[in-house]
């Protein structure tokens, strides 16, 4: 069996192809090649862990099994990542463990490259302001992979801890060189913005439906589990809304707020990403309809992007070999 570590993760797989290797999962899954993938929370006090477990069929069969713990106080309290775990591979053919990956990377990475997808299909082509929400890893994974998809030439940022928007916004306008502002109130961004990312472990909601304009998306990274709450449920009903998996968003996503207070139903949202994906039905369909990505983690993107890492790793016979049977 292969041990990836997150330095081997970064170095085998780039934002392009975790991009190309999401997209091909999503279509996958709806052109219905894929059963509906699994996911297992267990809350504590200061977090909760996710088990997300799914099975994609590509040149070879793989299942992935990936165990995060999500403890958004880490950093503070112990200097540790908000987000740790690691992904079994296995073959799932006979059942054999193929590899162990560390999941930081592969979970930022595929989240960034989720929304990027999603945008493709729901955003406007000509797309040229973002707005993220959020100053973490997670943002900045995800400004990256946007831009990869649009010509970007302005970004707005928020986030409640000023110091550390200043900072982001620094290194984002010397890495992507292209003008950064810190904005000081959400709202007079967001209305400025074709895109909007929020990616926050808000418990609140922090964008309406009067803090977006006609034609704007919505990508709706932070809320995964029933306690997260970004988008106020009078924008979910007044937007298209396309999830990641519906089942899901509707027991943890911004989808499972606006269904308890009745804003919308679940017959409601417009399509799952992988129907638009694969074909089966239209993306963006009017300049000025308001679009929604509720992104809640589809194991299959952990399972295309642990695929391709192992695959890359045995090519070049990157990591650590185990033997359980030694």
């Amino acid at each position: 069996m292969l041990m990836l570590t997150q330095k081997e993760v970064r170095r085998l797989l780039s934002i392009d192809e975790c991009i190309a290797a999401v997209e091909q999962a999503f279509r996958i899954y709806g052109e219905g090649r894929a059963d509906p993938p699994v996911v297992l929370s267990v809350h504590t006090p200061g977090g909760g862990f996710h088990v997300k477990a799914g099975l994609l069929r590509l040149e070879r069969s793989y299942f992935v099994a990936k165990v995060n713990g999500n403890f958004p106080a880490n950093a503070a309290q112990f200097g540790l990542p908000t987000i740790q775990g690691v992904i079994v591979l296995c073959d799932a053919d006979n059942g054999t463990p193929l590899a162990v990956i560390d999941s930081r990377e592969v979970t930022s990475l595929r989240t960034g490259a989720a929304t990027a997808v999603a945008a493709k299909y729901l955003a406007r082509r000509d797309s040229h302001v973002v707005t993220i929400c959020g100053c973490g890893n997670q943002a900045r994974v995800q400004l990256r992979a946007i831009c990869r998809e649009f010509d970007i030439n302005a970004l707005f940022h928020y986030d409640s801890n000023q110091n550390q928007a200043v900072q982001f916004s620094d290194e984002m306008a010397a890495d992507l060189g292209i003008p950064v502002n810190v904005a000081t109130e959400l709202a007079s961004a967001t209305r400025q913005s074709d895109i909007c990312v929020t990616c926050t472990p808000s418990r609140k909601p922090i964008l309406d439906f009067y803090s977006v304009s006609p034609g704007a998306f919505i990508a709706a990274v932070g809320a995964d589990n029933p306690e997260k709450h970004e988008l106020n449920p009078n924008l979910m009903s007044g937007s298209k809304i396309v999830c990641d998996i519906v089942e899901q968003c509707a027991v943890m996503g911004d989808l499972h707020h606006a269904l308890t207070v009745g804003a919308v139903k679940q017959a409601d949202v417009y399509a799952e990403l992988g129907e638009i994906v694969a074909g089966r039905k239209a993306g963006r369909q009017s300049r000025d309809e308001i679009t929604i990505f509720d992104s809640t983690g589809m194991a299959l993107q952990d399972v295309a992007a642990a695929a391709f890492l192992y695959e890359r790793a045995e090519r070049s016979g990157s990591g650590v070999r185990l033997d359980f049977a030694a």
